[in-house]
């Protein structure tokens, strides 16, 4: 019998903290919807944020607190602003004073700062005598304030700042590219990351800048892409991590490769090409976005859908689309984000599948990315 209750106990925690879960507006009021579509917190608050490392913020009476995902209090509304959890612990206001705390509001002792940052990738900013250090999810210093900037961690790394120069380190705050660059990407990638020293762009990759001939603008590279856009003399190509161009600059505009094509414009019509640069879908779309991991990219016509790789038009081009908040998701991509591509049309907002259906046959007044608890 105690092994039954035990697989139970077990299936019940993986249900409650292994689904993701979608903040949405109905009648005025937050709740939070499950990937079939059906609520697991019923629409009851009047401001709520989605969910982050299992809890969710909801406003009551003008103060903040968390639930949890059955929708109970986990930490009681008593704050007066909060933030979202990422690495175990949440910033929080009260009495005009920023602080971090965990899920059992046990408070964490940091050194003195001049702001307070959110948790991301297991560190913090700290800004002491206006230079920017990391602090660790133990609150002890990882690295002593030296820079003048520390942006964002991008899969476990950051650009910084010295001075007039960048250069990135890592969530250890070792130093991974020396800052020396007039400019650098934010985005660190196997592949490479795009910078600017004197007059030159290039790509920096195992330690080399390699220059890019004649170029005026990089991109950032694209998940596990070996290729990414440059801009030369107004038009746009792609080059490698060596900064070879692999395609030509013959295009107005580009975007980044996803499942080996990437969109590009020419005459105001955007398209599709390969990797060889060849087209693979004609020039026929007033804008275009990448592909998705399921196969489906964003076009515009007058309003915007879907298509598939064989430019199958999957969702009409009813549709507004945007990002809403899938920082959270860990993907600023238009479009599919997981399972769902997020929506907007004259009724409201709601979710796609793939197979271009609509969400519990549903809209919304607001509706945001569907988020792993």
């Amino acid at each position: 019998m105690r092994k039954v209750f035990t697989v139970l106990l077990v299936i019940c925690f993986t249900f409650s903290f292994g689904q993701e879960l979608a903040l949405v507006r109905e009648d005025g009021l937050f709740g939070y919807i499950n990937k079939s579509g059906e609520y697991v917190i019923k629409p009851q608050f009047s401001k709520a944020k989605s969910f982050s490392e299992g809890y969710a913020a909801v406003e009551k009476e003008k103060t903040w607190g968390f639930i949890n995902t059955q929708g109970e209090w986990a930490i009681e509304p008593t704050y007066d602003k909060v933030k979202y959890f990422n690495s175990g612990y949440v910033l929080v206001l009260k009495d005009d004073q920023w602080r971090y705390i965990d899920s059992s509001e046990k408070e964490l002792e940091v050194p003195a700062t001049e702001k307070y940052f959110d948790f991301n990738d297991g560190v913090a900013l700290i800004r002491q005598n206006e230079k920017i250090g990391l602090i660790g999810t133990d609150g002890k210093m990882i690295l002593e304030p030296t820079y003048d900037v520390i942006k964002a961690f991008r899969n476990g790394h950051a650009k910084v700042k010295k001075g007039e120069l960048w250069g990135m380190i890592d969530s250890k705050g070792k130093q991974v590219i020396p800052t020396e660059y007039e400019e650098i990407g934010n985005t660190y990638n196997a592949s490479g990351v795009y910078g600017k020293k004197g007059e030159n762009f290039g790509i920096i990759h195992n330690g080399s800048f390699n220059v890019i001939d004649g170029a005026d603008k990089v991109w950032n590279f694209h998940g596990d892409s070996g290729l990414t856009y440059a801009r030369k003399a107004k038009q746009i190509g792609f080059v490698n991590s060596k900064g070879t161009w692999v395609i030509s600059p013959t295009f107005d505009k580009a975007r980044a490769f996803s499942n080996g094509m990437a969109p590009v414009s020419k005459d105001k019509a955007w398209g599709y090409i390969d990797t060889k640069g060849e087209t693979v879908i004609d020039f026929q779309y007033r804008d275009a976005e990448v592909f998705a991991a399921n196969g489906l990219a964003p076009v515009k016509e007058k309003d915007w859908g879907f298509i598939d790789t064989s430019g199958n038009m999957i969702i009409p081009t009813d549709y507004s689309i945007t990002a809403g908040l899938a920082f959270l998701a860990g993907n600023n991509d238009k479009g599919f984000i997981g399972e769902f591509a997020r929506l907007k049309s004259k009724k409201g907002w709601g979710f796609f599948n793939a197979k271009g259906e609509l969400l519990g046959n549903k809209w919304y007044q607001n509706a945001e990315t569907f988020v792993k608890n």
